[in-house]
């Protein structure tokens, strides 16, 4: 059963499922009231019920909102986020008497390609409230369309029957299936890329013990896993795994610091690490030349002079997942220490 069938409602043959994230500054709260809860709600769920839309999803937080909805090819996703987002600012800016935006940045769309993706992202979505520390059991939050879909609250204008024909071809059966993906609570590094790739938490670059700069842009789940395995939400904690890594490749056995030797082999590493980094989305050049504390128009040409190397092009092309592999191997048998998000914050 694809994604693109798997749901009732809009069956065009470009029909797309798409995720939709909402997040409030500091200070504002999109659940201020009953009243404003009922609104929103109402809003969200009426503006899916027009030909070429069907919402499959949707969870209301104090600072975030989240939708899955299917939305055939004529109709605009940004369109229709763009007026949900103009008529919840306003009642939000009613409901708190105080000036300043509400949003922290524009509406979070990204495309659901897959059933696999399409059911991880139900399962994330019902886990958030716990995440959030709004309840203990992801069953139990009130302001989801979760607790329609297994028949525990009435459907009050949202009709769970195109979610659970993501999971069933029956209620008994689709319930069953809705139980077995939402089981097993995401784990920490899920949360973290996660939350990355939908700018609900966003990467730090430091220079020593300072934060000198703040990503304000999502990043992609390939930057978001490695900046999650350097263990918190800081790109010179994912450098530094970077660092750890091209070490045990072009000097096996010893250790090398790359921010104080200046010998052809540190040289070399920081190259590397500089080119993966950029490869793979992390940072830009300039960011990992400030980790070194070195020029950026120098570094830039020690990179061109590696990537003109068929050795280090061949350590180059690693793939991802090896290198964090490798890495958390690393430093399990040097007992490195990963650091903890929560406690670098």
């Amino acid at each position: 059963m694809g994604v693109k069938n798997s749901v009732n409602g809009a069956h065009g043959a470009d029909a797309t499922i798409w995720s939709l994230s909402w997040q409030s500054i500091i200070g504002r709260d999109f659940l201020a009231s009953r009243d404003l809860i009922e609104k929103i709600r109402e809003r969200l769920i009426r503006a899916h019920q027009s030909p070429g839309k069907v919402l499959l999803y949707f969870v209301l937080l104090p600072s975030e909102i989240h939708a899955i909805a299917r939305i055939e090819g004529g109709e605009s996703v940004a369109s229709i986020s763009r007026s949900f987002s103009h008529v919840l600012s306003r009642w939000v800016r009613e409901a708190q008497a105080m000036r300043g935006p509400v949003f922290a940045g524009p509406c979070h769309i990204e495309p659901i390609k897959s059933e696999v993706a399409l059911r991880s992202e139900i399962r994330m979505l019902a886990w958030r409230p716990v995440r959030r520390t709004l309840c203990k059991t992801a069953t139990h939050y009130p302001h989801a369309a979760l607790r329609v879909a297994l028949g525990s609250k009435p459907g009050e204008g949202f009709d769970a029957g195109p979610l659970r024909a993501v999971f069933g071809n029956s209620k008994a059966e689709a319930r069953a299936a809705i139980r077995r993906c939402i089981r097993t609570a995401p784990t920490d590094d899920e949360w973290r890329v996660w939350e990355l790739m939908r700018g609900l938490e966003l990467p730090v670059e430091h220079v020593g013990s300072q934060p000198a700069k703040v990503m304000t842009k999502p990043i992609d789940a390939v930057a978001a896993s490695l900046i999650v395995a350097g263990g918190s939400y800081r790109i010179d904690d994912a450098l530094r795994l970077l660092e750890e890594w091209v070490i045990a490749k072009i000097h096996p056995g010893n250790s090398i610091n790359s921010h104080k030797r200046s010998d052809m082999l540190t040289v070399r590493g920081r190259a590397m690490v500089a080119c993966l980094a950029v490869s793979h989305g992390l940072c830009s050049a300039s960011a990992v030349a400030r980790h070194f504390d070195r020029a950026k128009g120098t570094l830039s040409e020690q990179m061109k002079a590696c990537r003109s190397r068929p050795e280090d092009r061949l350590i180059l092309a690693t793939p991802l997942s090896r290198i964090i592999e490798e890495s958390a191997a690393l430093r399990t048998s040097g007992g490195s220490q990963r650091h903890c998000a929560c406690k670098r914050r």
